[in-house]
């Protein structure tokens, strides 16, 4: 059996194949899955974003955008809207996936064309580059031109900035920083796994083909239909989520009745990766502390989630930020300084990158699940 003990006199030859096989057995699935993500990290540093004219999640939202209208019966179509949208998305994507996974090459076992459709899709619906683009260029304009400021900060915070002073516009620009590493990057890395996973765990309840044969190249046969799989179930599941938040970030306002389910859904969805989120920050601050406080901070926000990651944010820095008439997180005594502020961009960008070390540990530790059962 694979891993067994070597027998007494065995050669060295021997012993060295029996230790190697377990490696090998591995390579295959692990560079199916980690793969994708590595790739689209690397094109998400190099590129930002897909050009808007074929971005996936801008022709969602466009798709989206025909249904923000009044409704005769406005609920009933969002409950449609919330449940069969991203259902539809996540269908396209992992399907496309998995038939790059059943009719591509496979040069030493790793299906290439589905590692690149899940790469492509992968960096479609995770952006950090951006997040902190946008981020960094707003707290430079609130010491030289807080009215260019006021412009560039319209679109990531959602709230309207024309009273707002530089520190105030800092303050929401780390609010909204926070809150889109939660949304934008961590939610559909922890899709991906949580997709992965599930398609690991039906496959071995419901028996997967190569079982019960021995030997690298049976045991990489028999794990490849479960790692395709996982790889396909984790894009659709990274879809989904996009597709979710995508359609509470246009949708999902009490003005729109049309929205109401979208944003029960999106509560739903990222209750987990809004926490992951919190303890990333937390991590990449190497402030425990700022966990624990953010358990009292995080309950300010009306909403159930975007409190987690902005709280141990405000915490770790030291920080006050406020949305005038919706709340206060009292982290420190003042609104964030520019020192502060480009604090926070890093703090950000630490964290993804502490994300991203969590999801690749986690999907490595799968893979070497599918090739040793």
């Amino acid at each position: 059996m694979t891993g067994a003990a070597a027998p007494v006199g065995a050669t060295e030859p021997a012993v060295a194949a029996q230790v190697a096989e377990p490696a090998a057995a591995l390579i295959a699935p692990a560079a199916t899955l980690l793969a994708p993500v590595a790739l689209a990290l690397a094109l998400d540093l190099a590129a930002a974003e897909p050009p808007h004219r074929v971005h996936p999640v801008a022709l969602f939202g466009t798709l989206v955008g025909r249904f923000d209208r009044e409704w005769g019966r406005p609920r009933l179509v969002g409950v449609a809207v919330a449940a069969g949208l991203p259902l539809a998305a996540a269908a396209l994507c992992g399907g496309v996936v998995w038939l790059a996974a059943a009719h591509g090459p496979r040069p030493g076992g790793v299906p290439v064309a589905a590692v690149a459709a899940a790469a492509g899709v992968c960096f479609s619906v995770a952006s950090l580059r951006m997040l902190l683009d946008v981020t960094g260029e707003v707290v430079a304009e609130t010491e030289t031109d807080p009215d260019a400021a006021r412009e560039s900060v319209r679109a990531p915070v959602g709230r309207d900035p024309a009273d707002l002073s530089p520190a105030a516009l800092r303050s929401a620009a780390v609010e909204s920083a926070a809150e889109n590493l939660a949304d934008g990057f961590v939610a559909p890395l922890v899709w991906f796994a949580a997709g992965a996973t599930g398609a690991v765990a039906v496959a071995a309840v419901g028996g997967s083909p190569g079982a019960g044969t021995t030997g690298v190249t049976a045991t990489v046969a028999g794990s490849a239909a479960t790692v395709e799989s996982a790889l396909a179930a984790g894009v659709a599941a990274a879809a989904w989520v996009k597709a979710v938040n995508t359609l509470d970030s246009m949708l999902g306002y009490r003005s729109k009745p049309v929205g109401w389910a979208s944003a029960r859904l999106d509560d739903a969805a990222m209750f987990l990766p809004a926490r992951v989120a919190a303890c990333c920050l937390a991590v990449a601050a190497r402030s425990p502390g700022s966990l624990r406080r953010a358990r009292s901070l995080a309950r300010e926000p009306a909403s159930p989630n975007s409190g987690w990651p902005m709280a141990p944010a405000a915490a770790a820095l030291g920080v006050r930020l406020e949305k005038p008439g919706a709340y206060v997180l009292d982290g420190g005594p003042e609104a964030p300084s520019p020192a502060a502020a480009r604090d926070a961009v890093r703090l950000v960008g630490v964290a993804g990158g502490v994300t991203v070390a969590a999801a690749a540990a986690w999907v490595l530790a799968l893979a070497g699940v599918v090739a040793w059962s």
